[in-house]
């Protein structure tokens, strides 16, 4: 069972890591392009994000991993998706401010190219509320994933996997609860520490509450 437990906990991990790497890699370029830009591509950029918004997360994930199979690859695919539209928000938000700082101006001014400016100047300084936001996010990429494969959408028995795992244990459940006990307080205490460390790099990223 400790076995099971700590390979499980590995690619639980895993799914998490990756799916928020996968919603960072899509949400912020188009967030920082949605900011600068503004117009039609803030608009279609926008619009997009709303579509996926109207979905609630875990139903999204669930609608994906379905049309595109089970599976450890899907799963990823499936809960990075729901982060996208955050991470677009977020990062669109932080850029609109930033892009009237006197710095930008005046590399616009010098005529730099709007790409350089968002990828050089813009996104470094908009990158503290999306590190906090990125460690939240692990948190429910683990809780979404867990779902799914305590539903049978997720990763296949016999791997082992917490929501797997769950998903197992519950014909068991009155003759060995540890079967069930066990993973559950596994994704509650990976969910707690991911949360709590988001709030410390809140606090610590926030120069308000440092001046506090």
């Amino acid at each position: 069972m400790l076995a099971r437990l700590l390979y499980g906990g590995r690619l639980s991990l895993v799914i998490g890591f990756l799916a928020v790497a996968l919603g960072l890699a899509i949400g912020v370029p188009l967030g920082a392009i949605s900011g600068f830009r503004g117009g039609l591509v803030d608009l279609v950029i926008q619009r997009g994000a709303d579509i996926l918004l109207s979905f609630p997360g875990f139903l999204l994930a669930l609608a994906l991993v379905s049309m595109l199979g089970v599976g450890l690859r899907n799963v990823i695919i499936s809960v990075g998706v729901g982060s996208v539209p955050f991470f677009i928000r977020l990062v669109r938000g932080s850029v609109l401010t930033i892009r009237e700082m006197q710095y930008v101006e005046a590399a616009l001014a010098l005529g730099q190219r709007q790409s350089v400016i968002v990828f050089r100047r813009v996104l470094p300084n908009a990158m503290a509320p999306v590190i906090v936001q990125a460690t939240l996010n692990l948190g429910s990429a683990i809780l979404v994933a867990a779902g799914l494969g305590f539903l049978g959408l997720g990763v296949q028995a016999p791997t082992a996997e917490w929501g797997t795992m769950l998903g197992e244990g519950r014909q068991y459940i009155f003759r060995a609860p540890a079967l069930t006990t066990l993973p559950g307080l596994a994704i509650f205490l990976a969910v707690l520490a991911f949360n709590l460390v988001g709030d410390g790099l809140r606090d610590a990223l926030d120069p308000r509450l440092r001046a506090l």
